[in-house]
Protein backbone atom coordinates (compact mmCIF):
# COMPACT_ATOMS: atom_id res chain seq x y z
CA UNK A 1 0.00 0.00 0.00
CA UNK A 2 1.37 4.03 -1.01
CA UNK A 3 1.45 5.91 2.02
CA UNK A 4 0.02 9.85 0.89
CA UNK A 5 -1.24 12.63 2.74
CA UNK A 6 -2.32 15.71 1.30
CA UNK A 7 0.16 18.89 1.18
CA UNK A 8 -1.03 22.51 1.46
CA UNK A 9 -1.35 23.98 -2.10
CA UNK A 10 0.70 27.03 -1.10
CA UNK A 11 3.76 24.47 -0.02
CA UNK A 12 3.10 22.16 -3.09
CA UNK A 13 6.65 23.98 -4.92
CA UNK A 14 8.67 22.28 -2.25
CA UNK A 15 8.20 18.99 -3.33
CA UNK A 16 10.06 20.10 -6.51
CA UNK A 17 11.95 22.62 -5.07
CA UNK A 18 14.87 20.14 -3.99
CA UNK A 19 16.64 21.02 -7.27
CA UNK A 20 20.52 23.13 -6.69
CA UNK A 21 20.09 26.20 -5.03
CA UNK A 22 22.13 29.21 -7.71
CA UNK A 23 23.47 32.67 -6.95
CA UNK A 24 22.35 35.03 -9.58
CA UNK A 25 25.02 37.34 -10.30
CA UNK A 26 24.20 40.38 -12.68
CA UNK A 27 26.13 43.52 -13.38
CA UNK A 28 25.28 46.57 -15.34
CA UNK A 29 27.09 49.56 -15.50
CA UNK A 30 29.41 49.32 -12.91
CA UNK A 31 27.06 48.26 -10.49
CA UNK A 32 26.93 44.30 -9.71
CA UNK A 33 24.78 42.32 -7.20
CA UNK A 34 24.17 38.47 -6.19
CA UNK A 35 21.06 36.73 -5.23
CA UNK A 36 20.08 33.15 -3.91
CA UNK A 37 17.78 31.72 -6.68
CA UNK A 38 16.48 28.34 -5.71
CA UNK A 39 13.98 28.42 -9.01
CA UNK A 40 15.88 27.38 -11.73
CA UNK A 41 16.22 24.94 -14.42
CA UNK A 42 17.43 24.27 -17.76
CA UNK A 43 14.93 24.01 -20.42
CA UNK A 44 16.32 22.83 -23.69
CA UNK A 45 19.56 21.15 -25.22
CA UNK A 46 21.03 23.42 -28.22
CA UNK A 47 21.09 26.22 -28.07
CA UNK A 48 21.11 25.28 -24.27
CA UNK A 49 18.27 27.46 -22.22
CA UNK A 50 17.49 28.08 -18.50
CA UNK A 51 14.55 29.15 -16.94
CA UNK A 52 15.06 31.15 -13.94
CA UNK A 53 12.21 32.65 -11.29
CA UNK A 54 13.97 36.71 -10.29
CA UNK A 55 11.22 38.36 -8.03
CA UNK A 56 10.49 41.82 -9.47
CA UNK A 57 11.32 43.87 -6.27
CA UNK A 58 15.02 42.68 -6.34
CA UNK A 59 18.32 44.43 -7.04
CA UNK A 60 19.34 41.98 -9.34
CA UNK A 61 16.09 41.85 -11.39
CA UNK A 62 16.92 46.09 -12.42
CA UNK A 63 20.40 44.97 -13.16
CA UNK A 64 19.16 41.82 -15.48
CA UNK A 65 16.54 43.87 -17.43
CA UNK A 66 19.43 46.62 -17.97
CA UNK A 67 22.00 44.36 -18.98
CA UNK A 68 20.19 41.70 -20.43
CA UNK A 69 22.15 38.97 -18.84
CA UNK A 70 23.11 37.37 -15.54
CA UNK A 71 25.45 34.27 -14.54
CA UNK A 72 23.64 30.92 -12.94
CA UNK A 73 26.51 29.86 -10.22
CA UNK A 74 25.95 27.30 -8.60
CA UNK A 75 27.32 27.00 -5.18
CA UNK A 76 28.58 24.22 -2.97
CA UNK A 77 28.12 23.01 0.48
CA UNK A 78 30.87 24.72 1.93
CA UNK A 79 29.38 28.21 1.03
CA UNK A 80 26.05 27.19 2.44
CA UNK A 81 26.60 29.95 4.58
CA UNK A 82 27.25 33.29 1.93
CA UNK A 83 24.08 31.72 0.40
CA UNK A 84 21.73 32.32 3.14
CA UNK A 85 23.44 35.75 3.80
CA UNK A 86 23.33 37.00 0.10
CA UNK A 87 19.57 35.54 0.19
CA UNK A 88 18.69 36.86 3.14
CA UNK A 89 19.79 41.11 2.23
CA UNK A 90 19.02 43.28 -0.67
CA UNK A 91 21.97 44.61 -2.32
CA UNK A 92 20.27 48.18 -2.50
CA UNK A 93 21.44 48.73 0.98
CA UNK A 94 24.56 45.65 1.47
CA UNK A 95 27.50 45.44 -0.92
CA UNK A 96 27.46 41.76 -0.58
CA UNK A 97 30.86 41.07 -1.82
CA UNK A 98 32.04 43.64 0.14
CA UNK A 99 30.05 42.25 3.45
CA UNK A 100 30.33 38.26 3.13
CA UNK A 101 33.69 38.03 1.42
CA UNK A 102 32.58 36.91 -1.81
CA UNK A 103 35.35 36.67 -4.45
CA UNK A 104 34.93 36.87 -8.32
CA UNK A 105 36.38 36.36 -11.67
CA UNK A 106 35.18 38.25 -14.79
CA UNK A 107 34.69 36.22 -18.22
CA UNK A 108 34.49 38.30 -21.61
CA UNK A 109 31.04 36.36 -22.08
CA UNK A 110 28.81 38.68 -19.80
CA UNK A 111 29.60 41.56 -17.66
CA UNK A 112 28.18 39.58 -14.73
CA UNK A 113 30.95 38.10 -12.19
CA UNK A 114 31.69 34.65 -12.11
CA UNK A 115 31.63 33.86 -8.19
CA UNK A 116 34.41 32.29 -6.70
CA UNK A 117 34.07 29.08 -4.55
CA UNK A 118 31.21 27.69 -6.76
CA UNK A 119 31.20 24.87 -8.44
CA UNK A 120 29.93 25.58 -11.95
CA UNK A 121 28.95 28.79 -14.01
CA UNK A 122 26.29 29.40 -16.48
CA UNK A 123 26.92 32.52 -18.21
CA UNK A 124 23.45 33.81 -20.06
CA UNK A 125 21.98 36.06 -22.24
CA UNK A 126 18.25 37.03 -21.76
CA UNK A 127 15.36 35.67 -24.34
CA UNK A 128 13.08 38.67 -24.15
CA UNK A 129 9.36 37.20 -22.76
CA UNK A 130 7.80 40.33 -21.83
CA UNK A 131 4.63 39.12 -20.76
CA UNK A 132 6.42 36.17 -18.54
CA UNK A 133 8.70 38.58 -16.99
CA UNK A 134 6.26 40.95 -15.93
CA UNK A 135 3.50 38.29 -15.08
CA UNK A 136 5.36 35.35 -12.99
CA UNK A 137 9.42 36.91 -13.00
CA UNK A 138 10.07 34.39 -15.44
CA UNK A 139 13.08 34.71 -17.10
CA UNK A 140 14.38 32.96 -20.21
CA UNK A 141 17.96 32.86 -21.36
CA UNK A 142 19.86 31.10 -23.90
CA UNK A 143 23.09 29.60 -22.39
CA UNK A 144 26.34 31.39 -23.74
CA UNK A 145 28.98 30.11 -21.86
CA UNK A 146 29.80 27.53 -19.26
CA UNK A 147 32.19 26.17 -16.82
CA UNK A 148 32.63 23.65 -14.20
CA UNK A 149 35.30 22.64 -11.20
CA UNK A 150 36.84 20.01 -12.36
CA UNK A 151 37.08 17.80 -9.68
CA UNK A 152 32.80 17.58 -9.57
CA UNK A 153 32.30 17.69 -12.81
CA UNK A 154 33.94 16.09 -15.76
CA UNK A 155 33.29 14.09 -18.77
CA UNK A 156 29.50 15.02 -18.67
CA UNK A 157 29.15 13.41 -15.08
CA UNK A 158 29.05 14.96 -11.46
CA UNK A 159 31.46 13.44 -9.03
CA UNK A 160 31.73 14.37 -5.52
CA UNK A 161 34.97 13.84 -3.70
CA UNK A 162 34.03 15.63 -0.70
CA UNK A 163 30.45 16.69 1.41
CA UNK A 164 31.91 20.42 1.25
CA UNK A 165 32.04 20.04 -2.26
CA UNK A 166 28.49 18.56 -2.77
CA UNK A 167 25.33 20.56 -4.21
CA UNK A 168 23.08 22.03 -2.13
CA UNK A 169 19.35 22.34 -2.11
CA UNK A 170 17.35 24.94 -0.68
CA UNK A 171 14.11 23.53 1.19
CA UNK A 172 12.66 27.28 3.17
CA UNK A 173 13.26 28.38 6.23
CA UNK A 174 17.31 28.49 6.27
CA UNK A 175 17.40 24.40 5.48
CA UNK A 176 19.28 22.74 2.82
CA UNK A 177 20.30 19.35 1.54
CA UNK A 178 23.21 18.01 -0.11
CA UNK A 179 23.03 16.11 -3.11
CA UNK A 180 23.54 12.14 -2.31
CA UNK A 181 25.76 9.31 -3.93
CA UNK A 182 24.83 8.53 -7.61
CA UNK A 183 23.58 5.59 -8.71
CA UNK A 184 22.82 3.50 -12.11
CA UNK A 185 19.51 1.31 -12.53
CA UNK A 186 19.16 -1.12 -15.13
CA UNK A 187 22.19 -2.70 -15.23
CA UNK A 188 24.20 0.99 -16.74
Amino acid sequence: MTMRQPVELEKSYLLLNHGPVTLVSAAQGGRRNVMAAAWAMPLDFSPPKVAVVIDGRTWSRELIEASGEFVLNIPCRAMAEQVLAVGSCTGREVDKFATFAIGTSAEAVTQAPLIDGCIAWLACRVIPEAHNQRRYDLFIAEVVGAWADPRVFAEGRWRFPSDDLRTIHYLAGGNFLASGDAFAAGGQ
